[in-house]
């Protein structure tokens, strides 16, 4: 939470998946264990967008405790 997406790419390296919507910024990483969605938001105008809220789930969809999954994808 709270990481921009420069800081996200650093942690997890390439995303699977980058949606960016007019005022939401979706984030994608994956592994053979998990798979993990980070929603970033601009807190303030002129500002970066930060991860305000993330998912998390296995590869069969079922849901993942998000640090867990962030652990699993840590470079």
């Amino acid at each position: 939470m709270g990481m921009d997406a420069r800081h996200l790419v650093q942690q997890f390296g390439t995303p699977r998946l980058d949606i960016r919507e007019s005022s939401m910024r979706k984030l994608q990483f994956a592994n053979g264990r998990c798979v993990l969605d980070a929603y970033l938001y601009t807190p303030a105008r002129g500002k970066e967008p930060v991860v305000t809220h993330v998912d998390a789930r296995t590869p069969a969809g079922a849901d993942m405790d998000a640090g867990a999954c962030a652990s699993a994808l840590h470079r």
